[in-house]
């Protein structure tokens, strides 16, 4: 079907079932850039969604588990679900991080059941953590030191295959910050949820770290350790402070440091990521949606990454360092 009958089939429907995303805000109640990057990108979604389907209701939903205990709404369709302080197991025993886990298990079944009430989840970072310690399919603990700047990620040749990671080869750049990872994947547990690993620490799994960085976990629960959120303006932010900078400068040395200033500016990397992880997600699991609610499908993500890194990129309007990172209220080191 051509773009413009898809947008005239769309416009003759007018009892489009809603579109309802919402993000999972695991901060805690710290203000942080990456939030603003996440309304940002679900807001340009929006945009494409309409385009092609003018008169398709989109809603977009916030809930803050961590310091409100408000359980995650079942009545949405797409989740991006962030990072935030602390240590991923801070929560045991919470109300908080039982429903959580009743949530993922929600979406794999209503994913697995299929039709049109089915869900999709993107967890990042320290909703990473905790997707990865509730299915236990891998070892979650703290690392030696933290990891922090703009770094490679690797991918598996399952990630070489996979929609969420295909575009990028063997290889694609987005920004970490982290004292936690997962290690000592349970393969054959992954093999029967029907996951795999997508993204490691390293090309070989062991040399630059062994920590696992992407998941496919099951039907409908894809998760990065990593923060494809991340824009050129939140990451400049951050690295322009002196003491992130010098910090970086004394664990990884001057000459990565103007590595990644130069990683910033090219449009290959960073820029990249920020393009094409997330509004991917969000344009794969809507075009399943669509085949089932009757929406017109959206055409894949441009290419023209450059545009889209700017474009999708929202002022800056708060103090907090991209990847959910201002100092957690206790002593806990951050996810």
């Amino acid at each position: 079907m051509s773009q413009g009958s898809s947008v005239l089939s769309a416009m003759s429907n007018d009892r489009l079932r809603p579109l309802r995303v919402c993000l999972v805000d695991m901060n805690n109640a710290h203000v942080n850039q990456a939030m603003r990057c996440l309304r940002g990108l679900a807001a340009a979604f929006f945009e494409r969604v309409r385009l092609f389907n003018p008169t398709l209701p989109c809603e977009l939903v916030e809930v803050s588990p961590r310091d409100t205990e408000n359980p995650v709404p079942r009545d949405c369709d797409l989740y991006l679900s962030s990072g935030g302080p602390g240590s991923p197991f801070d929560g045991d025993g919470t109300v908080w991080v039982d429903d959580y886990g009743r949530f993922s298990d929600g979406v794999v079944e209503s994913t697995i059941r299929d039709g049109v009430d089915q869900q999709s989840l993107f967890a990042i970072c320290y909703s990473f953590e905790l997707v990865v310690r509730h299915f236990k399919v891998a070892h979650i603990g703290p690392r030696g030191d933290r990891k922090f700047g703009v770094m490679p990620i690797y991918t598996t040749p399952e990630g070489q295959r996979h929609p969420l990671l295909t575009a990028f080869g063997d290889r694609l750049f987005a920004f970490e910050h982290r004292n936690w990872e997962a290690i000592d994947p349970d393969e054959a547990l992954l093999k029967r949820l029907g996951g795999s690993v997508l993204a490691r620490e390293s090309r070989d799994g062991v040399s630059k770290g062994r920590a696992l960085l992407a998941l496919e976990v099951a039907p409908g629960i894809e998760t990065v350790q990593f923060h494809p959120e991340a824009d050129r303006p939140g990451v400049m932010n951050w690295v322009a402070r002196p003491e992130q900078a010098e910090a970086f400068k004394a664990t990884y040395g001057e000459l990565t440091y103007q590595a990644m200033l130069r990683t910033l500016d090219d449009p290959r990397r960073l820029a990249r990521t920020f393009a094409l992880v997330i509004p991917g997600w969000l344009n794969r699991r809507f075009n399943v949606l669509a085949e089932r609610r009757g929406y017109c499908e959206l055409p894949p993500p441009s290419e023209n990454v450059a545009a889209a890194f700017e474009a999708a990129s929202v002022p800056i309007t708060t103090d907090g360092p991209l990847g959910t990172r201002p100092a957690a209220p206790t002593s806990s080191p951050s996810a």
